[in-house]
């Protein structure tokens, strides 16, 4: 069996074209191309002095400057994407249900109203903010007025994501068996609808996370000198300060965003329970 799976492999790499190497270099290339650049944000901030190179030495005192100058705003945005996906999920999960089980022209037009937020500049969909509840009480200058931006933004990646679970798997069989057994809806809901678009969840609950905490463009124009999130904070420190500190920011970005990405990749690896 052994010498049977050998042959195996090196026929099939013998099989291997010129094509298939110009494509496996074209991917390197393009691979480097995008990781070379945060390679060297990373080094950059921890560079005792970018003008002059790795060769002034290696220092941690731009991560601890942003960690204790900027921690506020990192907190907020961790607050913000951390709320905006519970908004999401609590709105998308139903909506992409309703959206599943009704056919016709009314929801695919609905469908595709929630994604004129991603398709509209996010200036825009800011000013639209403004104008609308600009004007209420306090609103404006509280963390939930940038909120209110972030879940428009977001809404439609997890109902998309939802969606196509949903639409891949009969539900309707599903259910009705659910149902013949004398479950009621929220058991079927609970039970049996959200256990299989699990996946969905978990894809769109990625999406919501990155895109929050990264968003900018619709950010810069919700957020005041109170409610600065590290987007902001990180345009404004390679404008106005050392880019050492601007790099920083990114690796404090990754400090936060990767172990919150492994944990929700972690409990989406976990089997559901009988």
């Amino acid at each position: 069996m052994q010498s049977q799976n050998t042959s195996v492999s090196n026929a099939a790499r013998t099989r291997r074209t010129p094509l298939f190497w110009a494509l496996l270099a074209f991917t390197v290339c393009v691979a480097a191309f995008l990781i070379v650049p945060v390679i060297l944000s990373v080094l950059t901030g921890l560079t005792n002095n970018q003008f002059v190179g790795l060769s002034s030495g290696l220092t941690f005192k731009w991560v601890a400057k942003v960690w204790t100058e900027y921690q506020s705003s990192l907190w907020l945005s961790m607050g913000i994407a951390i709320a905006c996906l519970a908004c999401t999920l609590v709105l998308g999960v139903p909506a992409a249900y309703v959206l599943s089980r009704t056919q016709g022209r009314l929801a695919r037009t609905i469908e595709e109203l929630l994604m004129l937020p991603v398709a509209l500049p996010g200036l825009a969909t800011g000013l639209a903010l403004i104008v609308t509840y600009g004007a209420v009480g306090e609103f404006r200058t509280h963390w939930t007025f940038v909120l209110v931006g972030h879940v428009l933004f977001t809404l439609p990646f997890m109902v998309r994501s939802v969606l196509a679970v949903l639409l891949s798997v009969d539900m309707h069989t599903l259910e009705e068996g659910a149902r013949s057994l004398g479950a009621s809806f929220y058991q079927r809901f609970f039970g049996v609808v959200l256990p299989n678009c699990r996946s969905g969840i978990l894809a769109g609950a990625l999406m919501v996370l990155t895109l929050s905490i990264g968003e900018f463009n619709m950010t810069l124009l919700l957020h005041t000198p109170l409610t600065q999130t590290l987007p902001v904070g990180l345009a404004d420190a390679y404008a106005s300060l050392r880019i050492e500190v601007g790099s920083a920011y990114t690796i404090v970005f990754f400090m936060m965003i990767v172990p919150l990405l492994i944990a929700l990749q972690f409990a989406g690896a976990k089997k559901v329970s009988p």
